[in-house]
């Protein structure tokens, strides 16, 4: 039996979506929660304020990762992460990855750290940094598994700040709307010039809503070259 209204929901949705987990995820996901909305009271983590919602629209939507790759004891960088979507989540679910939470805002990072201690994970790194300039350190680079990101950015922004960090045979894979296609399409010459190519997108819906969201996802194929990613300026300005 779960302790919670959120351990409960997300308890019910990951048995849905036929995701493995032990009973503690989901209360180490209510405890997410609680202090996700604690500190949400001085400083802006997320717009989304009703633990129910937070329990799909944040957790459950993250977890929905999971099933469009095999996750278990993979590397994983989370590039934008803000308050710990969709990578802490994944992290909470599956002990096994070994996790990167990377954000510019420190705050944040902070806040992941303190949380990440109380919940007693470990591999897990809390880095304060801006992705296209942690991209050129030679222990990030072509260093991946996985690069997630939940950003708003268009695909051929997300490519060259996500796909620098992603080992050849690894992959990106980025949260979007199903309103995605041209987007991606716009971007395709951009993923093949920094080494990746598209793979079929996977569409799913969040477990007790009518929400559908697609995850867009590009398999590494060559290392990315040098260059890449630009300054940000550059790469905003003058998209691939």
């Amino acid at each position: 039996m779960m302790t919670g209204k959120v351990a409960d929901l997300v308890y019910r949705g990951l048995m849905e979506l036929g995701i493995p987990f032990h009973s503690a995820a989901c209360e180490r996901l209510e405890l997410y929660c609680a202090r996700l909305l604690e500190k949400n009271k001085v400083m802006n983590l997320t717009a989304i304020t009703e633990p129910a919602q937070v329990a799909a629209l944040h957790f459950l939507d993250s977890a929905c990762v999971l099933k469009s790759a095999p996750f278990s004891g993979q590397s994983v960088i989370d590039v934008g992460t803000g308050a710990g979507f969709p990578g802490l989540v994944l992290k909470i679910i599956d002990p096994t990855i070994s996790l990167t939470l990377l954000d510019g805002q420190q705050k944040r990072v902070e806040f992941l750290s303190q949380l990440c201690g109380e919940l007693s994970l470990g591999q897990v790194t809390c880095l304060h940094a801006r992705a296209e300039e942690q991209a050129q350190s030679a222990a990030f680079r072509d260093a991946y598994d996985y690069a997630l990101s939940r950003a708003v950015a268009r695909m051929n922004v997300l490519c060259e700040l996500c796909l620098p960090f992603v080992k050849p045979g690894g992959q990106f894979i980025a949260m979007k709307g199903t309103d995605s296609d041209e987007e991606c399409t716009q971007a395709a010459g951009a993923a093949n010039k920094l080494g990746g190519v598209f793979l079929p997108s996977v569409d799913y819906c969040i477990p007790s809503t009518a929400v559908t969201h697609r995850l867009i996802r590009i398999e590494k194929t060559a290392p990315t070259p040098a260059g890449f990613p630009r300054r940000f300026s550059k790469i905003t300005k003058a998209p691939l």
